[in-house]
């Protein structure tokens, strides 16, 4: 069934869901494990959205990475263990996984069990861009080859507004070069909002305003596919939460 739950434990260690209010729950992958995701995507994605004549490093960007469970489960999905010394030389991958709350990465990094492969930092992207392009120029790139945004929009959405929203769809487009995105529905705004309420808190600050409504990932495709650049592929479904996994590819690509 379909669903926009709130974990028993909010960020800070907390009983109290709103205390969450960038959804940085603290056990988000207790309630929403890795598989419901990995379970619609192909272990070949990586391969089939490469090009032989590619770059030598692939790099892989998690936007609203929580406790790194989902970057490091789904690098293991896609990334297959080289046969030979001289596959294992040719071609390396490496996630970059990124959340604002200190505490989340802090337990990301201290559970990473490949932290020559994959690395965490705490980063705002709506206040902080350069960090990402610094990462890209470090590791001789232009862009990600494939960016994840899952469950991150409604978040951004709420707290910055349709301005907001929209600045975050084009920056990741900006550096990346595949876009997979997983956009709450509207339904999961109104949850998010009632729970504030309950806790007799004041409504997000942006709730009431929103112009973006409706059909959240139908607004996010126009909006990627008119003013970014980006063209949607491939709809791998719908995750058992009733939200759509669309893979988006820079035009000219």
């Amino acid at each position: 069934m379909a669903t926009c739950p709130i974990s028993a434990d909010a960020a800070g260690g907390t009983n109290d869901p709103g205390a969450a209010p960038y959804g940085n729950f603290i056990n988000y992958y207790t309630f929403n494990p890795p598989e419901n995701r990995l379970s619609l995507i192909p272990a070949t994605l990586l391969q089939d959205l490469s090009s032989s004549d590619g770059p030598t490093t692939t790099l892989i960007l998690d936007a609203g990475c929580n406790s790194g469970e989902l970057s490091v489960a789904f690098y293991k999905h896609l990334v297959q263990e080289p046969v030979c010394e001289e596959e294992s030389g040719r071609r390396k991958v490496k996630l970059l996984g990124f959340d604002l709350d200190e505490i989340l990465i802090q337990r990301a990094q201290q559970t990473n069990p490949l932290p020559s492969s994959i690395s965490f930092i705490p980063l705002d992207i709506t206040a902080d861009t350069d960090r990402l392009r610094d990462y890209l120029d470090q590791h001789g790139c232009s862009r990600f080859h494939l960016c994840l945004c899952l469950a991150v929009t409604m978040w951004v959405h709420l707290n910055h507004g349709d301005t907001g929203l929209l600045q975050l769809l084009s920056h990741l487009a900006s550096i990346s070069q595949h876009l997979l995105l997983e956009a709450q529905p509207w339904k999961c705004y109104r949850s998010a909002a009632r729970r504030l309420r309950k806790l007799g808190r004041s409504d997000f600050d942006h709730f009431k305003g929103l112009k973006i409504r409706g059909d959240i990932a139908e607004h996010a495709r126009e909006h990627l596919e008119t003013h970014c650049g980006m063209e949607l592929i491939q709809s791998f479904g719908s995750t058992s939460w009733d939200r759509k996994l669309l893979l988006f590819r820079r035009r000219g690509h």
